[in-house]
């Protein structure tokens, strides 16, 4: 199983430390990047289930010429 956890810069190091202590866990940061990347996919696959939901007629969508007229 793969998890992200989301932790203070402050706390890492130490959070680090007690997850290597156990032989069953693989720990290793994320960089900058490839957590913004991750990020991005992550409301990415919201948007489709979103537009999963619109097609299938579960919640209404707006027109666009709607959106364009708040902005």
């Amino acid at each position: 199983m793969k998890l992200v956890i989301d932790i203070a810069d402050n706390k890492a190091d130490s959070f680090m430390e007690v997850l290597k202590s156990f032989s069953y866990v693989k720990a290793k940061p994320l960089s900058a990047p490839d957590a913004a990347v991750l990020e991005e996919l992550t409301h990415i696959k919201k948007a489709f289930k979103l537009a999963d939901k619109v097609k299938a007629g579960k919640i209404k969508s707006r027109p666009a010429s709607e959106l364009l007229n708040e902005l």
